[in-house]
Protein backbone atom coordinates (compact mmCIF):
# COMPACT_ATOMS: atom_id res chain seq x y z
CA UNK A 1 0.00 0.00 0.00
CA UNK A 2 2.80 2.40 0.81
CA UNK A 3 4.42 1.94 -2.57
CA UNK A 4 1.13 2.67 -4.33
CA UNK A 5 0.56 5.88 -2.36
CA UNK A 6 4.07 7.10 -3.12
CA UNK A 7 3.63 6.35 -6.81
CA UNK A 8 0.30 8.14 -6.73
CA UNK A 9 2.02 11.25 -5.41
CA UNK A 10 4.53 11.19 -8.27
CA UNK A 11 1.83 10.71 -10.89
CA UNK A 12 -0.38 13.39 -9.35
CA UNK A 13 2.40 15.97 -9.61
CA UNK A 14 3.04 15.14 -13.26
CA UNK A 15 -0.66 15.27 -14.12
CA UNK A 16 -1.10 18.62 -12.38
CA UNK A 17 1.84 20.03 -14.31
CA UNK A 18 0.45 18.72 -17.58
CA UNK A 19 -2.95 20.25 -16.78
CA UNK A 20 -1.38 23.61 -15.94
CA UNK A 21 0.63 23.53 -19.17
CA UNK A 22 -2.49 22.72 -21.19
CA UNK A 23 -4.36 25.59 -19.56
CA UNK A 24 -1.64 28.16 -20.20
CA UNK A 25 -1.26 26.95 -23.78
CA UNK A 26 -4.50 28.87 -24.37
CA UNK A 27 -2.63 32.08 -23.56
CA UNK A 28 0.19 31.12 -25.90
CA UNK A 29 -2.35 30.48 -28.66
CA UNK A 30 -3.95 33.87 -28.00
CA UNK A 31 -0.57 35.57 -28.33
CA UNK A 32 0.18 33.70 -31.54
CA UNK A 33 -3.20 34.76 -32.92
CA UNK A 34 -2.18 38.40 -32.48
CA UNK A 35 1.44 38.16 -33.64
CA UNK A 36 1.50 35.20 -36.02
CA UNK A 37 4.61 33.84 -34.27
CA UNK A 38 3.59 30.19 -34.58
CA UNK A 39 7.08 29.04 -33.60
CA UNK A 40 6.26 30.01 -30.00
CA UNK A 41 3.90 27.05 -29.65
CA UNK A 42 6.70 24.70 -30.64
CA UNK A 43 8.97 26.21 -28.02
CA UNK A 44 6.19 26.08 -25.43
CA UNK A 45 5.60 22.38 -26.10
CA UNK A 46 9.34 21.74 -25.88
CA UNK A 47 9.51 23.67 -22.59
CA UNK A 48 6.59 21.64 -21.23
CA UNK A 49 8.29 18.39 -22.20
CA UNK A 50 11.53 19.46 -20.48
CA UNK A 51 9.65 20.55 -17.35
CA UNK A 52 7.71 17.30 -17.13
CA UNK A 53 10.82 15.21 -17.83
CA UNK A 54 12.91 17.01 -15.19
CA UNK A 55 10.13 16.82 -12.62
CA UNK A 56 9.63 13.13 -13.33
CA UNK A 57 13.33 12.32 -12.92
CA UNK A 58 13.62 14.35 -9.71
CA UNK A 59 10.41 12.81 -8.40
CA UNK A 60 11.69 9.32 -9.18
CA UNK A 61 14.86 9.83 -7.15
CA UNK A 62 13.08 11.68 -4.35
CA UNK A 63 10.07 9.43 -3.94
CA UNK A 64 10.54 6.11 -5.70
CA UNK A 65 14.22 5.64 -4.83
CA UNK A 66 13.68 7.30 -1.43
CA UNK A 67 17.32 8.37 -1.44
CA UNK A 68 17.50 10.14 1.89
CA UNK A 69 14.60 8.90 3.96
CA UNK A 70 15.29 8.41 7.65
CA UNK A 71 13.85 4.90 7.21
CA UNK A 72 16.86 3.77 5.16
CA UNK A 73 19.19 1.32 6.79
CA UNK A 74 22.06 3.78 6.60
CA UNK A 75 20.43 7.21 6.11
CA UNK A 76 23.52 9.29 6.81
CA UNK A 77 25.68 7.55 4.20
CA UNK A 78 22.89 7.70 1.61
CA UNK A 79 22.31 11.39 2.29
CA UNK A 80 25.95 12.36 1.93
CA UNK A 81 26.34 10.44 -1.32
CA UNK A 82 23.04 11.15 -3.04
CA UNK A 83 21.38 14.41 -2.07
CA UNK A 84 24.19 16.73 -3.29
CA UNK A 85 24.03 15.01 -6.69
CA UNK A 86 20.27 15.49 -6.77
CA UNK A 87 20.86 19.16 -5.94
CA UNK A 88 22.96 19.47 -9.09
CA UNK A 89 20.16 17.93 -11.14
CA UNK A 90 17.38 20.05 -9.63
CA UNK A 91 19.13 23.41 -9.36
CA UNK A 92 21.04 22.99 -12.61
CA UNK A 93 18.07 21.75 -14.63
CA UNK A 94 15.61 24.31 -13.31
CA UNK A 95 18.23 27.06 -13.57
CA UNK A 96 18.77 26.37 -17.28
CA UNK A 97 15.02 26.55 -17.88
CA UNK A 98 14.79 29.88 -16.03
CA UNK A 99 17.77 31.10 -18.05
CA UNK A 100 15.85 30.74 -21.32
CA UNK A 101 12.32 31.57 -20.12
CA UNK A 102 13.58 34.85 -18.64
CA UNK A 103 16.09 36.08 -21.29
CA UNK A 104 19.30 38.08 -20.68
CA UNK A 105 19.25 41.45 -18.94
CA UNK A 106 15.75 40.87 -17.52
CA UNK A 107 16.92 40.26 -13.92
CA UNK A 108 17.20 43.04 -11.31
CA UNK A 109 20.02 45.47 -12.22
CA UNK A 110 21.35 42.87 -14.63
CA UNK A 111 22.62 45.30 -17.24
CA UNK A 112 24.97 46.92 -14.71
CA UNK A 113 26.28 43.48 -13.77
CA UNK A 114 26.64 42.61 -17.45
CA UNK A 115 28.71 45.75 -18.06
CA UNK A 116 30.90 44.93 -15.05
CA UNK A 117 31.50 41.38 -16.31
CA UNK A 118 32.21 42.75 -19.80
CA UNK A 119 34.92 45.00 -18.41
CA UNK A 120 36.60 42.09 -16.64
CA UNK A 121 36.33 40.03 -19.81
CA UNK A 122 38.16 42.74 -21.74
CA UNK A 123 40.90 42.65 -19.14
CA UNK A 124 41.13 38.86 -19.43
CA UNK A 125 41.39 38.95 -23.21
CA UNK A 126 43.78 41.90 -23.37
CA UNK A 127 41.26 44.30 -24.91
CA UNK A 128 40.71 47.96 -23.92
CA UNK A 129 38.37 47.96 -20.94
CA UNK A 130 37.79 51.65 -20.05
CA UNK A 131 37.89 55.02 -21.69
CA UNK A 132 39.52 58.07 -20.16
CA UNK A 133 36.30 58.86 -18.28
CA UNK A 134 36.12 55.47 -16.60
CA UNK A 135 33.28 54.13 -18.76
CA UNK A 136 33.37 50.53 -19.93
CA UNK A 137 34.23 50.03 -23.60
CA UNK A 138 32.03 47.72 -25.68
CA UNK A 139 32.53 46.26 -29.11
CA UNK A 140 30.45 48.05 -31.72
CA UNK A 141 28.47 44.88 -32.43
CA UNK A 142 27.42 44.61 -28.76
CA UNK A 143 26.15 48.15 -28.23
CA UNK A 144 22.59 47.44 -29.39
CA UNK A 145 21.64 45.89 -26.04
CA UNK A 146 21.61 49.44 -24.61
CA UNK A 147 19.82 50.98 -27.61
CA UNK A 148 17.22 48.75 -29.24
CA UNK A 149 15.57 51.53 -31.25
CA UNK A 150 18.75 53.18 -32.52
CA UNK A 151 18.27 56.46 -30.65
CA UNK A 152 21.91 56.91 -29.65
CA UNK A 153 23.92 59.71 -31.22
CA UNK A 154 27.67 59.15 -31.06
CA UNK A 155 30.58 61.56 -30.82
CA UNK A 156 34.23 60.46 -30.89
CA UNK A 157 36.40 61.47 -27.95
CA UNK A 158 40.09 62.33 -27.99
CA UNK A 159 41.06 58.67 -28.12
CA UNK A 160 38.72 57.74 -30.95
CA UNK A 161 36.21 55.95 -28.71
CA UNK A 162 32.56 56.79 -29.29
CA UNK A 163 30.61 58.61 -26.58
CA UNK A 164 26.81 58.72 -26.46
CA UNK A 165 25.39 62.23 -26.20
CA UNK A 166 23.40 62.98 -23.05
CA UNK A 167 20.30 64.02 -25.01
CA UNK A 168 20.05 60.81 -27.00
CA UNK A 169 20.72 58.65 -23.95
CA UNK A 170 17.54 59.60 -22.11
CA UNK A 171 15.01 58.03 -24.50
CA UNK A 172 16.91 54.88 -25.44
CA UNK A 173 15.32 51.49 -24.73
CA UNK A 174 17.60 48.73 -23.41
CA UNK A 175 17.26 45.00 -23.80
CA UNK A 176 15.20 43.41 -21.04
CA UNK A 177 13.83 46.71 -19.75
CA UNK A 178 10.33 45.33 -20.30
CA UNK A 179 10.15 41.62 -20.99
CA UNK A 180 7.44 41.04 -23.58
CA UNK A 181 6.73 39.03 -26.72
CA UNK A 182 9.04 41.20 -28.81
CA UNK A 183 11.98 40.06 -26.68
CA UNK A 184 11.27 36.42 -27.49
CA UNK A 185 10.87 37.38 -31.13
CA UNK A 186 14.21 39.20 -31.10
CA UNK A 187 16.19 36.26 -29.71
CA UNK A 188 14.41 33.83 -32.03
CA UNK A 189 15.26 35.97 -35.06
CA UNK A 190 18.91 36.50 -34.15
CA UNK A 191 19.64 32.93 -33.11
CA UNK A 192 23.31 32.00 -32.71
CA UNK A 193 24.53 33.67 -35.91
CA UNK A 194 22.43 36.78 -36.43
CA UNK A 195 23.53 40.36 -35.89
CA UNK A 196 21.09 42.99 -34.68
CA UNK A 197 20.75 45.93 -37.10
CA UNK A 198 23.92 45.12 -39.12
CA UNK A 199 23.74 48.40 -41.05
CA UNK A 200 23.81 50.40 -37.85
CA UNK A 201 26.68 48.27 -36.52
CA UNK A 202 28.67 48.86 -39.69
CA UNK A 203 28.10 52.60 -39.37
CA UNK A 204 29.27 52.58 -35.75
CA UNK A 205 32.37 50.56 -36.65
CA UNK A 206 33.24 53.07 -39.34
CA UNK A 207 33.27 55.80 -36.68
CA UNK A 208 35.28 53.96 -34.03
CA UNK A 209 36.29 50.51 -32.82
CA UNK A 210 34.82 50.80 -29.33
CA UNK A 211 31.77 52.47 -27.78
CA UNK A 212 31.56 53.67 -24.19
CA UNK A 213 28.71 52.08 -22.24
CA UNK A 214 26.07 54.37 -20.79
CA UNK A 215 25.82 52.18 -17.68
CA UNK A 216 28.50 52.46 -14.98
CA UNK A 217 30.07 49.25 -13.66
CA UNK A 218 29.26 48.11 -10.14
CA UNK A 219 31.80 49.20 -7.54
CA UNK A 220 32.81 45.90 -5.97
CA UNK A 221 35.49 43.24 -6.10
CA UNK A 222 36.16 41.98 -9.64
CA UNK A 223 36.08 38.44 -8.24
CA UNK A 224 32.29 38.71 -8.17
CA UNK A 225 32.27 38.65 -11.98
CA UNK A 226 34.86 36.00 -12.78
CA UNK A 227 32.37 33.27 -13.85
CA UNK A 228 30.38 35.66 -16.05
CA UNK A 229 33.55 37.15 -17.55
CA UNK A 230 34.84 33.69 -18.43
CA UNK A 231 31.66 33.02 -20.41
CA UNK A 232 31.84 36.36 -22.19
CA UNK A 233 35.53 35.86 -22.99
CA UNK A 234 34.87 32.42 -24.41
CA UNK A 235 32.18 33.82 -26.72
CA UNK A 236 34.48 36.65 -27.85
CA UNK A 237 37.39 34.31 -28.52
CA UNK A 238 35.14 32.05 -30.59
CA UNK A 239 33.84 35.05 -32.54
CA UNK A 240 30.21 34.43 -31.55
CA UNK A 241 27.44 37.00 -31.73
CA UNK A 242 26.00 39.04 -28.89
CA UNK A 243 23.22 36.54 -28.16
CA UNK A 244 25.74 33.78 -27.51
CA UNK A 245 27.88 36.18 -25.51
CA UNK A 246 24.93 36.96 -23.23
CA UNK A 247 23.95 33.34 -22.75
CA UNK A 248 27.52 32.12 -22.24
CA UNK A 249 28.05 34.65 -19.46
CA UNK A 250 24.83 33.67 -17.74
CA UNK A 251 25.45 29.94 -18.15
CA UNK A 252 28.90 30.14 -16.57
CA UNK A 253 27.42 32.01 -13.60
CA UNK A 254 24.82 29.27 -13.20
CA UNK A 255 27.46 26.54 -13.42
CA UNK A 256 29.47 28.28 -10.70
CA UNK A 257 26.38 28.47 -8.47
CA UNK A 258 25.60 24.76 -8.94
CA UNK A 259 29.19 23.76 -8.17
CA UNK A 260 29.22 25.85 -5.00
CA UNK A 261 25.82 24.47 -4.02
CA UNK A 262 27.14 20.93 -4.45
CA UNK A 263 30.17 21.71 -2.25
CA UNK A 264 27.90 23.29 0.37
CA UNK A 265 25.56 20.31 0.35
CA UNK A 266 28.52 17.95 0.76
CA UNK A 267 29.91 19.95 3.69
CA UNK A 268 26.86 20.89 5.73
CA UNK A 269 26.35 18.25 8.47
CA UNK A 270 22.56 18.60 8.70
CA UNK A 271 19.79 20.59 7.06
CA UNK A 272 20.77 19.62 3.52
CA UNK A 273 17.13 19.66 2.46
CA UNK A 274 16.71 23.19 3.87
CA UNK A 275 19.69 24.44 1.87
CA UNK A 276 18.37 22.78 -1.27
CA UNK A 277 14.92 24.25 -0.66
CA UNK A 278 16.31 27.79 -0.54
CA UNK A 279 18.46 27.08 -3.60
CA UNK A 280 15.44 26.11 -5.74
CA UNK A 281 13.25 29.08 -4.89
CA UNK A 282 12.22 30.94 -8.08
CA UNK A 283 14.11 34.08 -7.04
CA UNK A 284 17.28 32.13 -6.25
CA UNK A 285 17.19 30.29 -9.56
CA UNK A 286 16.40 33.48 -11.49
CA UNK A 287 19.41 35.23 -9.96
CA UNK A 288 21.64 32.16 -10.44
CA UNK A 289 20.82 32.15 -14.16
CA UNK A 290 21.66 35.85 -14.63
CA UNK A 291 24.73 38.12 -14.63
CA UNK A 292 24.02 39.20 -11.05
CA UNK A 293 26.82 39.22 -8.50
CA UNK A 294 24.24 37.90 -6.03
CA UNK A 295 25.38 34.49 -7.28
CA UNK A 296 28.81 35.05 -5.74
CA UNK A 297 27.25 36.30 -2.51
CA UNK A 298 24.79 33.41 -2.24
CA UNK A 299 27.41 30.81 -3.13
CA UNK A 300 29.97 32.09 -0.64
CA UNK A 301 27.43 32.54 2.15
CA UNK A 302 25.99 29.06 1.60
CA UNK A 303 29.45 27.48 1.73
CA UNK A 304 30.54 29.61 4.69
CA UNK A 305 27.43 28.53 6.57
CA UNK A 306 28.09 24.87 5.72
CA UNK A 307 31.74 25.04 6.84
CA UNK A 308 30.92 26.79 10.11
CA UNK A 309 28.18 24.28 10.99
CA UNK A 310 30.43 21.38 10.02
CA UNK A 311 33.24 22.62 12.23
CA UNK A 312 30.87 23.46 15.08
CA UNK A 313 28.88 20.24 15.21
CA UNK A 314 30.70 17.53 13.24
CA UNK A 315 34.47 17.84 12.90
CA UNK A 316 36.65 17.13 15.94
CA UNK A 317 39.43 19.54 15.00
CA UNK A 318 39.77 22.70 12.93
CA UNK A 319 42.42 22.38 10.26
CA UNK A 320 44.49 25.18 8.75
CA UNK A 321 42.79 24.73 5.39
CA UNK A 322 39.41 25.25 7.06
CA UNK A 323 40.54 28.63 8.37
CA UNK A 324 41.99 29.53 4.97
CA UNK A 325 38.70 28.61 3.29
CA UNK A 326 36.70 30.76 5.72
CA UNK A 327 39.09 33.67 5.16
CA UNK A 328 38.81 33.36 1.37
CA UNK A 329 35.00 33.22 1.49
CA UNK A 330 34.90 36.28 3.75
CA UNK A 331 37.30 38.21 1.52
CA UNK A 332 35.42 37.39 -1.68
CA UNK A 333 31.83 37.91 -0.51
CA UNK A 334 32.43 40.72 1.99
CA UNK A 335 33.07 43.59 -0.44
CA UNK A 336 30.02 42.68 -2.56
CA UNK A 337 27.62 43.72 0.18
CA UNK A 338 28.93 44.91 3.52
CA UNK A 339 25.61 44.22 5.23
CA UNK A 340 26.37 40.49 5.46
CA UNK A 341 29.36 41.00 7.75
CA UNK A 342 27.43 39.69 10.81
CA UNK A 343 27.26 36.24 9.17
CA UNK A 344 30.94 35.90 10.05
CA UNK A 345 29.64 35.53 13.59
CA UNK A 346 28.79 31.94 12.69
CA UNK A 347 32.47 31.23 13.19
CA UNK A 348 31.93 31.82 16.91
CA UNK A 349 29.77 28.70 17.04
CA UNK A 350 32.96 26.64 16.69
CA UNK A 351 34.16 25.53 20.16
CA UNK A 352 37.54 26.91 21.12
CA UNK A 353 38.79 23.43 22.11
CA UNK A 354 38.67 22.31 18.47
CA UNK A 355 41.53 24.70 17.66
CA UNK A 356 43.87 22.83 20.00
CA UNK A 357 45.21 25.91 21.73
CA UNK A 358 43.70 29.23 22.70
CA UNK A 359 46.32 31.06 20.68
CA UNK A 360 45.29 29.07 17.60
CA UNK A 361 41.73 30.32 18.05
CA UNK A 362 42.90 33.94 18.24
CA UNK A 363 45.16 33.51 15.21
CA UNK A 364 42.31 31.97 13.22
CA UNK A 365 39.85 34.69 14.24
CA UNK A 366 42.41 37.34 13.33
CA UNK A 367 43.08 35.71 9.93
CA UNK A 368 39.38 35.62 8.99
CA UNK A 369 38.77 39.12 10.33
CA UNK A 370 41.78 40.67 8.62
CA UNK A 371 40.90 38.98 5.33
CA UNK A 372 37.44 40.53 5.46
CA UNK A 373 38.78 43.90 6.65
CA UNK A 374 41.49 44.17 4.01
CA UNK A 375 39.06 43.24 1.24
CA UNK A 376 36.59 45.85 2.50
CA UNK A 377 39.30 48.50 2.67
CA UNK A 378 40.66 47.81 -0.80
CA UNK A 379 37.24 47.80 -2.47
CA UNK A 380 34.85 49.92 -0.40
CA UNK A 381 36.96 52.35 1.63
CA UNK A 382 35.79 55.35 -0.38
CA UNK A 383 32.12 54.38 -0.11
CA UNK A 384 32.39 53.82 3.63
CA UNK A 385 34.11 57.16 4.13
CA UNK A 386 31.48 58.96 2.05
CA UNK A 387 28.55 57.61 4.05
CA UNK A 388 30.29 57.96 7.41
CA UNK A 389 31.26 61.61 6.93
CA UNK A 390 28.13 62.77 5.08
CA UNK A 391 26.18 65.52 6.81
CA UNK A 392 22.51 66.38 6.41
CA UNK A 393 23.47 68.98 3.81
CA UNK A 394 25.48 66.40 1.85
CA UNK A 395 22.80 63.69 1.76
CA UNK A 396 20.99 63.71 -1.55
CA UNK A 397 18.97 60.98 -3.29
CA UNK A 398 19.60 61.51 -6.97
CA UNK A 399 16.70 59.49 -8.36
CA UNK A 400 14.18 61.36 -6.19
CA UNK A 401 15.95 64.71 -6.63
CA UNK A 402 15.62 65.57 -2.97
CA UNK A 403 17.47 65.31 0.32
CA UNK A 404 18.06 61.94 1.92
CA UNK A 405 18.85 60.52 5.34
CA UNK A 406 22.35 60.74 6.79
CA UNK A 407 24.04 58.81 9.58
CA UNK A 408 24.40 61.98 11.64
CA UNK A 409 20.66 62.69 11.33
CA UNK A 410 19.77 59.18 12.48
CA UNK A 411 22.23 59.27 15.38
CA UNK A 412 20.72 62.51 16.66
CA UNK A 413 17.17 61.30 16.08
CA UNK A 414 17.00 57.58 17.02
CA UNK A 415 13.20 57.71 17.32
CA UNK A 416 13.04 58.54 13.62
CA UNK A 417 15.18 55.48 12.84
CA UNK A 418 12.94 53.19 14.89
CA UNK A 419 9.83 54.67 13.28
CA UNK A 420 11.18 54.10 9.76
CA UNK A 421 12.06 50.48 10.58
CA UNK A 422 8.69 49.83 12.19
CA UNK A 423 6.65 51.38 9.38
CA UNK A 424 8.65 49.52 6.74
CA UNK A 425 8.05 46.16 8.41
CA UNK A 426 4.39 47.00 8.96
CA UNK A 427 3.58 48.17 5.43
CA UNK A 428 6.12 46.43 3.19
CA UNK A 429 6.37 42.97 4.77
CA UNK A 430 4.23 41.42 2.03
CA UNK A 431 6.36 42.91 -0.77
CA UNK A 432 9.55 41.69 0.92
CA UNK A 433 8.01 38.22 1.26
CA UNK A 434 7.07 38.15 -2.43
CA UNK A 435 10.48 39.36 -3.62
CA UNK A 436 12.30 36.87 -1.39
CA UNK A 437 10.46 33.81 -2.69
CA UNK A 438 10.19 35.05 -6.28
CA UNK A 439 6.62 36.23 -6.74
CA UNK A 440 7.80 39.07 -8.99
CA UNK A 441 10.52 38.03 -11.41
CA UNK A 442 12.32 39.88 -14.17
CA UNK A 443 13.28 43.33 -12.92
CA UNK A 444 10.74 42.90 -10.08
CA UNK A 445 8.09 43.09 -12.77
CA UNK A 446 4.67 42.55 -11.18
CA UNK A 447 3.33 41.28 -14.51
CA UNK A 448 5.89 38.45 -14.53
CA UNK A 449 4.42 37.01 -11.39
CA UNK A 450 4.18 33.72 -9.59
CA UNK A 451 0.74 33.71 -7.91
CA UNK A 452 0.76 34.64 -4.23
CA UNK A 453 -0.81 31.27 -3.44
CA UNK A 454 2.25 29.60 -4.96
CA UNK A 455 4.51 31.98 -3.02
CA UNK A 456 2.87 30.77 0.19
CA UNK A 457 3.19 27.18 -0.97
CA UNK A 458 6.96 27.69 -1.36
CA UNK A 459 7.04 29.34 2.07
CA UNK A 460 5.23 26.47 3.75
CA UNK A 461 7.58 24.05 2.02
CA UNK A 462 10.58 25.83 3.55
CA UNK A 463 8.96 25.76 6.97
CA UNK A 464 8.17 22.07 6.57
CA UNK A 465 11.79 21.31 5.63
CA UNK A 466 12.99 23.19 8.70
CA UNK A 467 10.86 21.21 11.18
CA UNK A 468 12.18 18.27 13.16
CA UNK A 469 11.34 14.83 11.72
CA UNK A 470 11.07 11.51 13.59
CA UNK A 471 14.42 10.17 14.74
CA UNK A 472 16.25 13.44 14.00
CA UNK A 473 18.62 14.81 16.59
CA UNK A 474 18.63 18.58 17.09
CA UNK A 475 22.27 19.60 17.16
CA UNK A 476 21.88 23.29 17.92
CA UNK A 477 21.56 24.40 21.51
CA UNK A 478 19.09 27.09 22.51
CA UNK A 479 21.94 29.54 23.03
CA UNK A 480 23.23 28.88 19.53
CA UNK A 481 19.77 29.40 18.03
CA UNK A 482 19.45 32.75 19.78
CA UNK A 483 22.89 33.78 18.50
CA UNK A 484 21.99 32.82 14.94
CA UNK A 485 18.72 34.73 15.21
CA UNK A 486 20.65 37.80 16.36
CA UNK A 487 23.11 37.54 13.45
CA UNK A 488 20.30 37.23 10.90
CA UNK A 489 18.43 40.16 12.45
CA UNK A 490 21.64 42.20 12.29
CA UNK A 491 22.04 41.41 8.58
CA UNK A 492 18.42 42.38 7.90
CA UNK A 493 18.78 45.54 9.96
CA UNK A 494 21.97 46.61 8.19
CA UNK A 495 20.30 45.93 4.84
CA UNK A 496 17.40 48.20 5.72
CA UNK A 497 19.75 50.84 7.15
CA UNK A 498 21.85 50.87 3.98
CA UNK A 499 18.76 51.41 1.82
CA UNK A 500 17.52 54.11 4.19
CA UNK A 501 20.75 56.06 3.77
CA UNK A 502 21.46 55.38 0.09
CA UNK A 503 18.02 55.20 -1.53
CA UNK A 504 15.30 56.78 0.62
CA UNK A 505 14.35 60.47 0.41
CA UNK A 506 13.36 62.25 3.63
CA UNK A 507 9.80 62.67 2.36
CA UNK A 508 9.21 58.90 2.43
CA UNK A 509 7.48 57.29 5.39
CA UNK A 510 9.04 53.86 4.73
CA UNK A 511 12.47 52.63 3.67
CA UNK A 512 12.51 52.27 -0.10
CA UNK A 513 14.36 49.67 -2.15
CA UNK A 514 14.38 46.86 0.43
CA UNK A 515 13.90 43.62 -1.50
CA UNK A 516 13.36 40.21 -0.02
CA UNK A 517 16.11 38.71 -2.19
CA UNK A 518 18.61 40.46 0.10
CA UNK A 519 17.62 38.00 2.85
CA UNK A 520 18.39 34.85 0.86
CA UNK A 521 22.09 34.53 1.89
CA UNK A 522 21.20 33.98 5.56
CA UNK A 523 17.81 32.32 5.07
CA UNK A 524 19.12 28.69 5.29
CA UNK A 525 20.81 29.13 8.67
CA UNK A 526 17.82 31.08 9.99
CA UNK A 527 15.49 28.23 9.04
CA UNK A 528 17.81 25.71 10.67
CA UNK A 529 17.71 27.74 13.88
CA UNK A 530 13.92 27.35 13.96
CA UNK A 531 14.14 23.55 14.40
CA UNK A 532 12.83 22.62 17.85
CA UNK A 533 11.23 19.86 19.93
CA UNK A 534 7.88 21.62 20.27
CA UNK A 535 6.66 21.77 16.66
CA UNK A 536 7.60 18.55 14.86
CA UNK A 537 6.48 16.50 11.89
CA UNK A 538 4.99 13.11 12.71
CA UNK A 539 6.39 11.68 9.47
CA UNK A 540 9.44 12.37 7.33
CA UNK A 541 7.99 14.32 4.40
CA UNK A 542 11.14 16.10 3.27
CA UNK A 543 11.41 14.19 -0.02
CA UNK A 544 7.76 14.90 -0.86
CA UNK A 545 8.21 18.58 -0.01
CA UNK A 546 11.20 18.90 -2.35
CA UNK A 547 9.24 17.18 -5.09
CA UNK A 548 6.40 19.66 -4.55
CA UNK A 549 8.88 22.55 -4.88
CA UNK A 550 10.09 21.07 -8.16
CA UNK A 551 6.50 20.88 -9.43
CA UNK A 552 5.82 24.46 -8.31
CA UNK A 553 8.86 25.66 -10.26
CA UNK A 554 7.61 23.77 -13.31
CA UNK A 555 4.28 25.54 -13.00
CA UNK A 556 6.02 28.90 -12.64
CA UNK A 557 8.06 28.30 -15.79
CA UNK A 558 5.14 27.44 -18.09
CA UNK A 559 3.10 30.29 -16.62
CA UNK A 560 5.89 32.84 -17.14
CA UNK A 561 6.43 31.74 -20.75
CA UNK A 562 2.72 32.14 -21.49
CA UNK A 563 2.64 35.59 -19.84
CA UNK A 564 5.50 36.84 -22.02
CA UNK A 565 3.81 35.47 -25.15
CA UNK A 566 0.61 37.47 -24.54
CA UNK A 567 2.41 40.62 -23.36
CA UNK A 568 2.35 42.55 -26.61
Amino acid sequence: MKKRSVSLGLITGILCLAAAAAWHSLDVRAGIHETGASWQMGQYVFLTMLVVALTTVCGYFLIEKNIFSSENACPRTVTLCSLPKLAVLMAGGLGILYLFVLPPLAAPDEISHYVSAYRLSSQMTGQPQRDRYGRVLLRAQDTWVEDLDGDFVYEPDEDGNLQVTAESREQAVKLGETLDESTYELFHTLGVNGQYAPERTAEIQSMGAYVSSTYPPVTTTPLAYVPQAIGISLARILGLNTVCLLYFGRLCNLIFFVIMLYLSMKRIPFGKEVLLGVAVLPMTLHLAASFSYDVMILSCMFLLTAVCLDLAYEKETVRVRDVVLLAVLAAVAGPCKMVYAPILGLCLLIPMRKFGKVQNWFISAFAVGIAWGMAMYLVNSQVITTYATATEADSYVEWAEEAGFSISLLIHNPVLLVRMFYQTLLWNAKDMHITMIGGWLGNLDQVLDVPYLAVWAFTLCLIGLALKIPGEQIRMTGRHRVWIGFLCAACAGLTMLSMLIAWTPVSSRVILGVQGRYFLPFLPVLLLALKNHTVVLTKDKNRSILYLMCCLNGYALVRLFSIVCIRL
